[in-house]
């Protein structure tokens, strides 16, 4: 079977450019195919798309409800897993990961913890916010703090959150999943679903949730960080690689998420294949 290096840039993003979108994720897939191990390759794609504004992750994260930018990132092989949790004043949280997994006596840092990890490893201090996610972080506030009377208040938190991506595209999760000469990594990084509280951590930085790298394959996934932990997602696909056809699982294991914009993307010895729910971009270079 080919190599081949498979990303994502979230799933229920809205934005909606399916063609520009997968334009660019498959030029950041051939463009990292100057690394020579899948862990490379899948931590160069995300590093790419964290410098891309236009998704939520890295530069372009969303800001919490208190206006800080709090980042997940998480990067996995075979045996070996590093992750960062709220980190804040990075440009690209994936690396911060890897550095973890390489070079410290952990597999996950948080918070303060995590921001001076980063600064002795010579991450240097930087804002990843963008005017748009400046606009969005003001439009939150505003929503938040409005009057509205005499709904449930499931409606209003539901009518909030409509209201929100009527009015800003944002994307969700990105990811990478690598298969070269029979060995499997993946790479993930959020900068999380706005509106949030400081603090909240999503599935990324959670191996089995946001996703998995087992003899057998690799899997990232992408959605709403609370029901995709309840859920053990990435674990449950990767379970049933080699049962049934990938993209099988996949449409089964989504499925389950009902209307919630769920996604995700997998490769096997075999095959590779990707599915959401919702709208989700993806591009991928065989090799």
């Amino acid at each position: 079977m080919k190599n081949v290096i498979l990303l994502h840039g979230g799933a229920g993003s809205l934005y909606n450019e399916v063609e520009v979108h997968s334009r660019l994720l498959t030029g950041f897939s051939k463009n990292a195919l100057a690394f020579h191990t899948p862990l490379e390759i899948t931590i160069e794609s995300v590093r790419q798309m964290e410098d891309h504004p236009d998704f939520n992750a890295g530069t372009g994260s969303v800001r919490r409800l208190d206006g800080c930018i709090q980042m997940d990132a998480a990067v996995m092989e075979l045996g070996n897993f590093g992750a960062v949790m709220n980190i804040e004043k990075v440009r690209n949280p994936v690396l911060v990961a890897r550095d973890v997994m390489l070079h410290s006596p952990h597999v996950i840092l948080a918070g303060d913890g995590a921001i001076s990890f980063a600064r002795v490893m010579g991450h240097q201090e930087y804002d990843p916010g963008t005017q748009k996610t400046e606009d969005l972080w003001k439009r939150t506030k505003e929503m938040l703090n409005s009057s509205a009377q005499d709904i449930p208040a499931r409606i209003i938190e539901y009518r909030k959150y409509s209201r929100l991506f009527d009015q800003v595209r944002t994307t969700d999760t990105v990811g990478a999943v690598c298969r070269m000469d029979g060995k499997f990594a993946a790479a993930i990084s959020t900068g999380g679903a706005s509106p949030m509280i400081r603090g909240r951590v999503g599935d990324s930085p959670i191996p089995g949730s946001g996703l998995f790298v087992g003899k057998n394959g690799a899997v990232a996934v992408t959605g709403l960080g609370e029901e995709i932990i309840r859920r053990s997602l990435s674990s449950s696909i990767y379970h049933r690689i080699g049962k049934e056809p990938l993209l099988d699982v996949l449409k089964s294991e989504i499925s389950a998420f009902g209307e919630s914009a769920t996604g995700a993307i997998a490769v096997s010895g075999e095959e590779y294949a990707s599915f959401a729910n919702k709208f989700m971009s993806t591009g991928h270079t065989e090799f």
